[in-house]
Formats: C-alpha cells, sequence, structure tokens
C-alpha cells in the first residue's frame, strides 16, 4: 500500500515536470509564428480592421489560445515526456508566401513629410460629440468649482520670488498714487507775490474750488513751458548799426536744403540754386532770420556750412517754435519785431497758420537742379523794400492766390507799356512813377530810391531815358552785390580765418574758466587762509 502511494506520486511530478518543460517550447513556437518578417510597409503602413488584418487573424495560423496549449500540454506530460522541437524556418516562409499582397500606389507619399489632418478634420471625421461628453464629466466631477476634489488652489502654484514680485509691484502702485495726490494737493497752495500778480483770476484762500483752481493754473503754466518758445522774445532789440526796414524769415528744410537716404550712399543733402545770390543779394535790404523746425544739433552744423559768411543774422531753431495741437508753430509774435514788416517764406502752411497774412508758401524743393522758384522772388521782395511799404500784409494780400513771380512780371509788363507810352507822349516825367505804381495795384509811403547816393543819376534823369522804378532799383542792388562779391573774393578767407580764431579762444576761455571752477572746489578753502595770513617780520628780513 505504501509501495503504490510512493510510486503514484512519483508519476504525478514527473508529469509536472513534462508539463513545465513543454509549455515554453509550445509559447515560443507560437510566438514565432507571430513574429515572422514582413515587409516595412507591410508593417507600418497597414491600417486596422483592413482585409488582410483580419483575414489573418482567422487563417489557422495564428497563436492558439492559452486554454488549448495548456490541453495539449497535459496531454503530452500524460502519454510521455518528450522533448520541444525547434522552430524551422521553412515554416516562416511558407505562412509569408501565403499572405495577401498589398496594394503600394494607396498608402501615403511620406517623403515630403507626415500628410497633413486639417482636411480629415474638417470633414468631421473626428468623434466631437466624444469630447463634448469628457469635458461634461470632468466638470461634472470637479463639482463646478473649476478644479477636481482634493485640488489644490491656483495660488498654491505661485512660487515665493513670485511673491514678492507682486507685492513690490503693489508697494509700487501704491506710492505712485500717494505721490500723484500729494503733488495736486501741493500744487493748489497759496501764491506768492510773483505768481498772485501774474494769476490775479485765481486768488489765494481756502476751499476746494480755489485751491483746483491754482492747481490747475500752475498744472497749465508747466505744461505750457514745454509748449512756448524757450523765450518770450526770440531776437534782441534792434541795433541802430545794423537796422534794415524789413525782417525776412525763411525755412530751411526743403527750402535752402534737401536731405535725402538712399541704400548706396546713405544721407545726402543738397544745397538748392541760386541760394547763395539769394542771401547775399537780399542782406542790403532785409534782416535775415533763419526760422526752421529742426533742432539745434542737427541743424547748426549744416547752417554753418550753407552760409560761412553768416548773411543770415538770427538763426532761430526748433527751440523757439510752438507746439500747438499737435503741431510744430512758428509764431512770429515771439520775433520782437513789428508784424507789419515781417514776411516769412515756407513750405509748410501749417507751420505759418498763426499769422498766414505774412506768409509767402513756396512748393517744397526735392532736389532738382536747374529750380528757379526761390531766386524769382528777388524781383518782388527788392521792390517791396524799393517801395518802403509801411505794411507788407496789404501787399501780400493782393497777391493772394497767385504764383506772385508770374503775377509780378504780368502787371510789371502793363506797367512798362504804360510807362513807353508816357515817355514817347512826353508828358510830365514825374507822372510815370505814379502810373507804374498803379498798374502795379501798390502805393508806396516813401520810396527808398528818393535817397540818391553819389555819382548815381536822379530819378527824374532815368525816368527820361525810359527807365523804371524797378530798374533803377535793379542797378542800384546788382552794383551793391557785386562789390560784396569782389570783397569776399579779396578778403573771404582771411575772415573766415579770423572767425576760426575767435571761435577757437572762446573755447579756450571757457575750457580755463571750468578748470578754475573745478579747482577752486578743492583748492579754494585750503588758499584762502594763505592769503590772509601777515607775512612775519623774520620773512621779510
Amino acid at each position: 500500500m505504501m509501495l503504490s502511494r510512493l510510486a503514484s506520486r512519483l508519476a504525478l511530478g514527473g508529469a509536472r515536470v513534462a508539463a513545465q518543460r513543454t509549455l515554453p517550447a509550445i509559447w515560443s513556437r507560437g510566438m514565432a509564428k507571430d513574429n515572422k518578417p514582413q515587409l516595412q510597409s507591410q508593417r507600418f503602413s497597414r491600417p486596422q480592421g483592413s482585409p488582410a488584418q483580419k483575414a489573418s487573424t482567422q487563417s489557422p495560423s495564428t497563436k492558439p489560445p492559452a486554454s488549448a496549449a495548456a490541453a495539449s500540454a497535459t496531454s503530452a506530460s500524460a502519454s510521455a515526456p518528450a522533448q520541444p522541437k525547434p522552430v524551422e524556418p521553412q515554416e516562416t516562409e511558407k505562412d509569408a508566401d501565403t499572405e495577401e499582397p498589398i496594394d503600394l500606389s494607396k498608402l501615403p507619399d511620406l517623403t515630403q513629410g507626415i500628410p497633413s489632418t486639417l482636411e480629415y478634420e474638417r470633414a468631421g471625421a473626428t468623434n466631437r460629440s466624444a469630447l463634448a461628453a469628457v469635458d461634461e464629466e470632468e466638470a461634472a466631477t470637479s463639482g463646478g468649482s473649476g478644479r477636481a476634489k482634493g485640488e489644490l488652489p491656483a495660488s498654491a502654484y505661485v512660487s515665493s520670488s513670485e511673491r514678492r514680485r507682486q507685492r513690490w509691484a503693489n508697494y509700487m502702485f501704491a506710492m505712485a498714487g500717494l505721490s500723484i495726490v500729494s503733488g495736486t494737493v501741493y500744487l493748489g497752495r497759496d501764491w506768492d507775490d510773483y505768481e498772485l500778480s501774474k494769476n490775479p483770476d485765481h486768488p489765494n484762500g481756502w476751499g476746494f474750488g480755489l485751491w483746483w483752481n491754482r492747481a490747475k493754473a500752475r498744472l497749465g503754466d508747466t505744461m505750457t513751458y514745454y509748449q512756448e518758445p524757450a523765450f518770450e522774445k526770440l531776437l534782441p532789440d534792434v541795433d541802430p548799426s545794423f537796422e534794415r526796414p524789413y525782417t525776412l524769415c525763411i525755412s530751411l528744410e526743403d527750402m535752402l536744403l534737401h536731405s535725402e537716404w538712399t541704400r548706396e550712399h546713405g544721407w545726402r543733402v543738397a544745397k538748392r540754386p541760386g541760394v547763395d545770390y539769394f542771401l547775399r543779394y537780399l542782406s542790403q535790404y532785409y534782416e535775415i532770420v533763419l526760422f526752421t523746425s529742426v533742432p539745434f544739433a542737427t541743424a547748426e552744423p549744416l547752417v554753418r556750412k550753407l552760409d560761412p559768411y553768416r548773411f543770415i543774422m538770427w538763426p532761430l531753431y526748433r527751440e523757439a517754435t510752438k507746439y500747438k495741437d499737435g503741431e510744430v508753430i512758428k509764431d512770429l509774435s515771439y520775433l520782437n519785431r513789428d508784424l507789419s514788416k515781417v514776411i516769412i517764406i515756407d513750405t509748410n502752411p501749417k507751420h505759418v497758420r498763426d499769422q498766414p497774412e505774412n506768409a509767402i508758401i513756396l512748393p517744397k524743393w526735392t532736389g532738382e537742379p536747374k529750380d528757379q522758384e526761390l531766386v524769382s522772388l528777388v524781383p518782388f521782395l527788392e521792390f517791396i523794400h524799393t517801395m518802403q511799404y509801411g505794411d507788407v500784409r496789404k501787399v501780400l494780400k493782393s497777391f493772394e492766390g497767385t504764383h506772385i513771380p508770374t503775377e509780378f512780371a504780368r502787371r510789371e509788363a502793363i506797367a512798362r507799356h504804360e510807362h513807353n507810352k508816357l515817355v514817347a507822349a512826353k508828358k510830365h516825367r514825374s507822372s510815370s512813377g505814379g502810373g507804374l505804381l498803379g498798374h502795379l495795384g501798390l502805393k508806396p509811403s516813401n520810396m527808398s530810391l528818393m535817397v540818391q547816393p553819389e555819382g548815381e543819376e536822379s530819378p527824374q534823369e532815368a525816368f527820361a531815358k525810359g527807365k523804371m522804378l524797378q530798374d533803377i532799383a535793379r542797378e542800384r542792388g546788382i552794383r551793391n552785390y557785386l562789390m560784396l562779391e569782389e570783397e569776399i573774393k579779396k578778403n573771404g578767407e582771411k575772415w573766415l580765418k579770423e572767425e576760426t580764431e575767435l571761435q577757437e579762444k572762446a573755447q579756450k576761455e571757457a575750457m580755463k574758466g571750468m578748470q578754475s571752477s573745478l579747482l577752486g572746489w578743492f583748492t579754494g578753502s585750503a588758499e584762502q587762509p594763505k592769503q590772509e595770513t601777515p607775512s612775519s617780520p623774520e620773512t621779510k628780513a
């Protein structure tokens, strides 16, 4: 009995050992069938659920289920222990030959990258209803609070450095608000005696209205400081030795000069044709003032090169203009000159909108080398000086809406025709002057030609020869201009050299003054006691 039980246990143990030995062999055989070599296009491009895949899953060459493998292993172990057979490569090649061929023309072309799925998504292939269901489920689980149960609030994920930065930002905002409030309160303080004299409409006293009016007035004065010209009087009082009866203000940008930038040459500046003649000829009649909207640092080097002999008496830059309604304005009321004797020539009507009756607007010069627009104004400006008009604004008004050089030439031709008639009829010679002015539409107050220089024929003699007032003035002006040009040729270099020496001397004196002031800060306190201490008798001896 004992022997039979021992024999049965040995038989069961042998069966278990045989099962353990045969199971790996069966599993490796099944895996070898599943992992048989395939083409690269076959493994990566076959979509799921294709007919070829369904056929392969239903074929008998697929791996048997685990229950069948266990049953075969039990039966094999019960019969006799058997060694596992190695997988032969012939079976793998045979199974590969039995698979269906794949149509490569239907596969996507991946040589140009992964194709876009935008059209696929627009076609509605994406199951958006399933995504909406997922979102609703997440919202339901979070309880509508914006975060799931047990999740920390958003403030728990803020770093300490970020909290510190936010705290400093709050401090800065609070300090800025406090500064604004305190500054507004300070602006509303009572006036001192000087301020009260300038603001009599806003008296001192307690009360919110009085305080607010004073604060608003002070703030307006502060804004005016940046919008008004730098000085109340842009030009000094008239010097009798350099007095001219009229003041001519001219612009710089797109009138005397034109600047442009190109990729090939960069910035280039061109001087308008006839600028030298215009400045030198009219300098004998007018006080020439350069009134430009270009800043000093940019325009000063250009002006010094444009006018080295300083026929422009007073240059005024951007700092002398007024800023109003987003525009730069050249306000002539700050010039410290009688506006009835001031003419301004500009290319931008907005710059002279405060005194348009004093302005002559020219088209912008864009660099044409044969331009004559500026020089053509010389006869008209010369005639104004010759007639000594009391108010140039009336003269400019008579030419309003016309091209001044053309209209002046037309009127002059009519006057010359009438003058020739009078000379031919041998009428009174003095009437020719009045007839000329009548046809010009102008009436002089005190003609400058009445003052006859030495060696020049009288106006009556000139009229008898058939000359007109313009001819006499022109001859005199050309004579003075030629004399000036001769002086420039003889002494021009000498004048420029003397001016350079004066500038260098002024710079040296300025540097010397700065050095002495700096040394005085450090040595002044030590040198003063030495100068005040009297010398001892031993030192005198």
